[in-house]
């Protein structure tokens, strides 16, 4: 309709580098070209490469450094409001909910939506400063947001019991791009042939940032038990801090003699390759909301072994296997039965993968996600 190719929506998000959030925003906004999208960065505009030049967004950066507000910078967001004059501010991530709001209301805009993608943020993995401005938050929620857009059902919980508005809250599970992440023998080959990985290897996965919360000493605990046992396995880590510049990381590896199974391989930008490359990948978070690379490796037909944290289970379902959070011993367990399965049963195993990428399919693509969202920007 007219109105709808009319619509203007503004985004302000803390930053566009790697993650979840971040990439959800820039699918977002290259799979809708109905509204308009402007994205104003709090930070630097790093990661938009896949957005910079598509007609119906803009991009803008404040430059806040190291997460240190500048009063101009907040005069320059507030001048460049009044000049976009969006129907719709959405915000992204707990900083930008505070600024952004803030700022927007302050603007005249009303119909401002938080977005919120974290669950639990636990005390000792992360700044203090931002549980605090989390606590501000559930205060601003009564007045600030028209809603607020949970990514996952577990996020809604875990903020409402700390005093989130609960009239306000929406669930809308992240949608991914399935024509970008599919089942494929070529990038299989061509990824093992790049790391020399022997062709009936058993690949295990792991992609993630070297964080507390993504707790990757469970994982490394986990692969040593199964090492133990005398399976063979190689196993392929990556994303930032996930290299052989890591020192802490490198001799946790060479204390457990794992030296010759685990490859650190630091960030790739073939996502899409390492899940097709990999039989089978691993997530050992403490916390998590929606976990992106959950439905990134099932849509390339590769089961998962995850914690239940945030809404991983719903996404898994009964395609994978489910473990406590801090629980080497469970963790290599659910590794070695879907590695038995593997080598035993062909034809269950095979099952198995075109259900992963049947579940993404049927209930987690970017083209429901955007609807979703539209229908909430409208109030429908």
């Amino acid at each position: 309709s007219k109105k709808q190719k009319q619509m203007q929506i503004l985004h302000i998000i803390t930053g566009l580098g790697k993650g979840g959030a971040e990439t959800l925003l820039c699918n977002l906004c290259q799979f809708d070209s109905d509204y308009k999208h402007t994205i104003i960065s709090l930070s630097d505009l790093e990661g938009s490469k896949s957005i910079i030049n598509k007609p119906n967004v803009s991009l803008y950066s404040l430059n806040f450094l190291e997460g240190k507000i500048k009063l101009f910078g907040l005069f320059k967001l507030f001048k460049l409001i009044k000049k976009i004059k969006p129907d719709v501010v959405q915000t992204w991530m707990i900083h930008a909910d505070l600024v952004g709001g803030i700022v927007a209301r302050l603007a005249g805009i009303k119909n401002v939506f938080w977005g919120v993608h974290h669950t639990i943020l636990i005390p000792g993995k992360v700044k203090a400063s931002t549980i605090f401005i989390l606590k501000i938050n559930a205060f601003l929620s009564n007045i600030i947001p028209k809603k607020i857009i949970y990514c996952a059902e577990k996020s809604r919980e875990a903020q409402e019991s700390i005093g989130f508005n609960k009239s306000k809250g929406i669930v809308i599970q992240n949608g991914y791009d399935i024509k970008n992440f599919f089942n494929s023998d070529s990038l299989r080959t061509d990824f093992r042939n790049e790391l020399n990985i022997p062709k009936n290897s058993f690949v295990i996965g792991h992609v993630g940032s070297n964080d507390p919360l993504k707790d990757q000493n469970t994982l490394i605990e986990a692969l040593a038990l199964i090492d133990h046992k005398q399976f063979n396995f190689i196993a392929i880590l990556v994303g930032k801090n996930l290299d052989n510049n890591n020192n802490d990381l490198v001799s946790m590896i060479k204390e457990k003699g794992l030296s010759g199974r685990i490859h650190l391989k630091g960030i790739r930008s073939d996502i899409s390759a390492v899940m097709n490359g990999i039989d089978l990948f691993m997530l050992s978070s403490v916390s998590e909301a929606f976990p992106s690379v959950l439905n990134e490796s099932m849509a390339c037909g590769t089961p998962c072994v995850t914690t239940d944290v945030g809404d991983a289970a719903i996404i898994v379902g009964n395609t994978g296997w489910i473990v406590r959070p801090k629980d080497p011993k469970a963790f290599a367990n659910a590794l070695t039965q879907a590695m038995k399965e593997n080598q035993s049963n062909n034809e269950l195993w095979l099952k198995r993968k075109d259900n992963c990428r049947k579940r993404i399919v049927e209930n987690f693509s970017l083209e429901k996600m955007v609807k979703k969202y539209k229908q909430a920007w409208l109030g429908e």
